[in-house]
C-alpha cells in the first residue's frame, strides 16, 4: 500500500503521512492553529479601521462573515461584532476578549449585508455592502 499498510491494527507511517497531507490540502496550512479556527473563510471584502482595532468582513459560498480584531492583542477588554443580512435578524458576538470578537456568519446569497464592530469603546460599521 503506501509505505507499509497495517500491522496489528495500526496504520503504517506512510498512511499517516498521506492522511496529514490530505488534511493540509483540505483544511489549509493554518488548520491546526487556534487563530485559523477562529477566523472567517473566503475572501476579505471590506476592512473598517478604527482607533483600537478593525472590523473585517469576508464572503464565501453564499455566506458573509465578520470579525472585530484588536489592534494590540493582550489584556481582556470589551469587544463586539454584529452582522446582518437585509431582511434577516442580526447575529452578534460580544464579551471581554483578548484578541477578537467573532466570527459571526449570515446566509447572504443575493442579499446586502451590514456589519459593525467595536474594541474597547471605539468602533466602526460598513453600511449596506455586497448588494
Amino acid at each position: 500500500m503506501f509505505g507499509g499498510g497495517t500491522r496489528g491494527g495500526r496504520a503504517g507511517p506512510g498512511l499517516a503521512v498521506l492522511l496529514a497531507t490530505a488534511a493540509l490540502a483540505v483544511l489549509g496550512p493554518g488548520a491546526g492553529s487556534a487563530d485559523a479556527a477562529a477566523s472567517c473563510g473566503g475572501r476579505q471584502v471590506k476592512t473598517v479601521r478604527f482607533a483600537t482595532g478593525e472590523l473585517r468582513v469576508y464572503k464565501t459560498h453564499g455566506y458573509a462573515c465578520a470579525l472585530a480584531v484588536a489592534k494590540s492583542p493582550g489584556a481582556r477588554r470589551q469587544m463586539a461584532v454584529t452582522i446582518q443580512a437585509r431582511g434577516g435578524g442580526p447575529v452578534s458576538d460580544s464579551g471581554r476578549f483578548t484578541q477578537q470578537a467573532g466570527p459571526v456568519t449570515v446566509h447572504a446569497i443575493n442579499r446586502c449585508v451590514r456589519a459593525s464592530g467595536s474594541v474597547a469603546g471605539s468602533g466602526g460599521s460598513t453600511g449596506w455592502i455586497l448588494c
